[in-house]
């Protein structure tokens, strides 16, 4: 698949099947993410996999209610309350993978270079017919003290981003994107 192709076609998807994704598949995808670029070469990252479906299911009530706790009236998140709030919503969409991406302390731009990992993880799982979605809804309760001991991870690292992988189940129809808006050009 071209770079191109793959930019143009990758979607964030929210129905995947059973079939799991097996830990060699995981592994290149995560070579794939640290090809990214980083500042100064650092390279920040760290990887947290969660393959446990039992496992998501109880973070994904979790996290509704963490999250519908804290909603507030001026939140942009507030027209997400009733799916929030819906037993049958999985917040993870009942995928097989979770990989949580995670800045490394005292980086220069950590959670900028772990969001270009993601990107690079996301386009690759594309190209090798993976689906892939961003979970932003799980990352402050994952970046919860608490949840970072019951993960083993070291209080200093910050779970930048948490996406889900799988294989789709359907097809994902594109969304419209907005023109740019050029701010400046000289």
């Amino acid at each position: 698949m071209e770079v191109r192709d793959a930019i143009y076609s990758r979607r964030s998807v929210r129905a995947y099947s059973d079939q799991p994704v097996d830990r060699a598949t995981v592994e290149a995808l995560l070579k794939a993410a640290t090809q990214a670029p980083s500042s100064m070469n650092e390279q920040p990252w760290a990887f947290v996999i969660v393959q446990d479906p039992r496992q998501l299911t109880l973070w994904s009530e979790r996290i509704k209610g963490y999250v519908l706790q804290r909603l507030q009236p001026d939140s942009p998140l507030t027209k997400y309350r009733d799916m929030l709030a819906s037993p049958d919503y999985h917040v993870f969409h009942r995928a097989g993978t979770l990989i949580i991406i995670c800045a490394r302390p005292g980086a220069h731009n950590g959670e900028e270079d772990c969001s270009l990992a993601a990107q690079n993880l996301m386009l690759a799982a594309h190209a090798m017919g993976l689906g892939t979605c961003p979970i932003g809804f799980a990352r402050p309760w994952l970046n919860r003290a608490k949840s970072k001991r019951e993960l083993a991870i070291p209080a200093t690292y910050k779970m930048v981003f948490p996406v889900i992988v799988g294989y789709p189940k359907g097809e994902t129809a594109a969304v419209a994107r907005k023109e740019p808006e050029v701010l400046l050009w000289r």
